[in-house]
């Protein structure tokens, strides 16, 4: 793999590295160290696993209330100490029942459901679960306006009653054939946390820090960095009373330490180093020269494309559409026309990525069942004034581009192409772009467009920083197409509990997103539910979901038709179908890649990792299911 990456970034990143590393790095591999007995929190590291934190340094490390607006919990309490009613199995393509003992039990119209809660187990001070948890848990999110989720969710769950101990009826404002979805995870995780009613009824779930938070799954808060670079996450002595002890067992590692090592040359330097064993994302250049400075370290798949693409969430440039320009789907098209995405593809990531003109990833279900099938209707979409928009030759390009700079392992069939690099993308035309533009009233000046009111026409992209490299670097490169363009446009970085606040609230115009553009089944009610117009909300208002602010009339009747039939429903793959073309004609976001997944782990203190070859699960190690990976570790 040493040469498979010949970019001048790559050659950046590997100088900074050896400076960093005292010069080793361009002349031979790092020492590691395998003499290391502590760990710089006090732990014995051959007792600790540590894990890298995807969104990196927390600003608000003593704040554990999942509930707020702008608090993580990705530190390791969303993935080792919490746990939801039902969880996700990625390998098996199904949701596992977790807190519940079993999935939900409905009524023939699906509106009361009768769901049993596992029994045995104990919160983390020793106080035992049980329904009242549960039904504390819906009258605080329902009686607390300010909690953001608090609306949604009662727009979907009318009441929870208590039948006994270990067992509730869950009754729905409608027809709601997924029940274990609202409630549970099927991607990331779901905004339903069950508390501890004998903590938070004595507090206001508004304001309520919930630290040091008492836990419900195997490992409990041990300790902190005050400023918010590591968390330490012990093994609870009555592990057993867990979700993970009753259904994988005991977990290996006595501690598992979350931390962020800030940029991504420090966290590349620090598995070199083996003093982290799981990455969440580093860049394709990065991967290549930690192969070759640590040989215990290994992607997910050992050749190219050495990363996982089935990740459930694609990568593109979202807009707040009740803002203007944005509010016009011909500045948007205009936008998108405006970008070589072949020239963006290498700039991110080397062009190790699957290109998406849907708003679902390209993942390789996905792919059989709507970009591929869909690829003849995208080619035939045509505009209001007749023009046709969809490349599909742009895999084939890229593919002879990546074969002609010495990448190994490009097919040269067209088909085998385009099911490497995906079914096409958007051609780029300036010309179509400069007539969208014109017709919505732009102008342009020598060079430089014009808003409609006369005014310059530049562009913020909020993007992350220090975290998810691929929406951090594909800003980047979108804000240098559009500048081309002669739209200037500069990245404004944040850190990740403003990103999302951002996001939520209204408060940007573009960003480089994901959240809604995510799906796991050919079932596409989980994510793209949300871009039903209820969940629109005035900008400064949180939004659950549709935080672009999208309101479609024909998109909204399609989702509520999908709301009340089940999953396996013979509609579900048209449905979705006709719901795909309806967010292709307006646009409201400029989908481009799915996900490259470079999340290298190290096998210098623990081994049997989910891999390509040893697939149980998938590489997510910031998902709730996390914890039932991490309890399959072996020392």
């Amino acid at each position: 793999m040493s040469n498979t990456f010949s970019k001048p970034r790559s050659k950046l990143l590997a100088l900074a590295l050896a400076v960093a590393l005292g010069g080793t790095m361009l002349s031979g591999a790092v020492t590691p160290a395998w003499a290391q007995q502590m760990t710089d929190v006090g732990t014995p590291r051959a007792e600790t696993l540590i894990v890298d934190m995807l969104n990196a340094r927390v600003g608000n490390p003593e704040n554990m209330n999942m509930y707020q607006q702008g608090v993580t919990i990705n530190h390791g309490y969303h993935q080792m100490a919490g746990a939801l009613l039902y969880d996700i199995d990625t390998a098996k393509g199904m949701q596992i029942p977790d807190l519940a003992a079993e999935m939900p039990v409905p009524n023939a119209d699906f509106t009361v459901f009768t769901v049993a809660l596992r029994q045995g187990l104990t919160w983390s001070d020793g106080q035992p679960f049980s329904a009242d948890d549960v039904l504390f848990t819906d009258q605080m999110i329902r009686n607390t306006p300010a909690l953001a989720y608090s609306s949604a969710y009662a727009a979907q769950i009318a009441s929870i009653t208590k039948v006994d101990a270990n067992t509730v009826e869950i009754t729905t404002t409608k027809p709601t054939p997924r029940l274990s979805i609202v409630l549970g995870s099927v991607i990331y995780g779901n905004p339903f946390h069950i508390v501890p009613k004998h903590i938070w009824e004595k507090e206001d779930p508004a304001t309520f820090s919930n630290f040091p938070p008492v836990t419900i799954s195997a490992y409990k808060y041990k300790d902190h960095d005050p400023n918010g670079t590591w968390f330490l996450w012990e093994k609870r002595e009555d592990w057993q009373n867990s979700d993970v002890g009753q259904m994988i067992g005991e977990p290996a590692a006595k501690y598992v330490l979350f931390r962020s090592y800030g940029t991504e040359e420090r966290r590349v330097l620090a598995m070199a180093a083996n003093d982290v064993d799981i990455l969440t994302d580093i860049s394709p250049e990065s991967l290549d020269i930690l192969r070759n400075q640590n040989p215990k370290v290994h992607a997910w798949f050992n050749e190219f494309p050495y990363a996982n693409l089935d990740d459930p969430c694609e990568r593109g440039i979202h807009f707040n559409t009740s803002k203007a320009p944005y509010d016009d789907a011909k500045t948007r098209w205009a936008l998108a026309l405006a970008i070589n995405a072949e020239q963006a593809s290498i700039a991110t990531f080397s062009g190790m990525m699957r290109a998406s003109p849907l708003a679902i990833p390209p993942t390789t279900v996905l792919m059989d069942t709507y970009h591929q099938p869909m690829a003849q209707w995208l080619a035939e979409f045509t505009m209001e004034d007749g023009y046709k928009p969809f490349d599909p030759d742009y895999a084939v390009r890229l593919g002879e581009r990546l074969r002609s700079e010495g990448i190994e392992g490009i097919p040269e069939d067209p088909d085998a192409l385009r099911e490497l690099l995906g079914v096409g993308w958007w051609k780029h035309d300036p010309a179509q772009a400069t007539k969208l533009l014109t017709e919505a009233g732009f102008t342009n000046n020598g060079g430089q467009w014009l808003k409609p009111d006369g005014t310059p026409f530049t562009i913020n992209i909020l993007a992350p920083a220090d975290f998810e490299v691929q929406s951090q670097r594909l800003a980047f490169a979108v804000a240098n197409e559009w500048t081309q363009f002669g739209i200037p446009a500069q990245v404004q970085q944040m850190q990740a509990g403003a990103f999302f606040t951002a996001e939520n609230t209204g408060d940007y115009e573009v960003g480089s997103y994901w959240g809604t553009s995510c799906a796991i089944t050919p079932d596409l009610f989980v994510r793209m539910e949300g871009w039903h117009k209820d969940y629109v909300r005035d900008n400064g208002v949180p939004a659950s979901s549709n935080q672009g602010r999208y309101v479609d009339d024909e998109l909204s009747a399609l989702i509520d038709t999908l709301r009340t039939i089940p999953a396996d429903d013979p509609q579900i793959v048209p449905l979705g179908t006709d719901i795909l073309k309806e967010l292709v004609k307006g646009l409201p976001v400029i989908e481009m890649f799915g996900t490259s997944k470079f999340v290298p782990v190290n096998e210098t203190y623990w081994t049997n990792y989910p891999a390509a070859d040893n697939y149980y699960e998938g590489p997510w190690w910031w998902w709730s299911n996390f914890k039932f990976i991490a309890a399959q570790l072996k020392p």
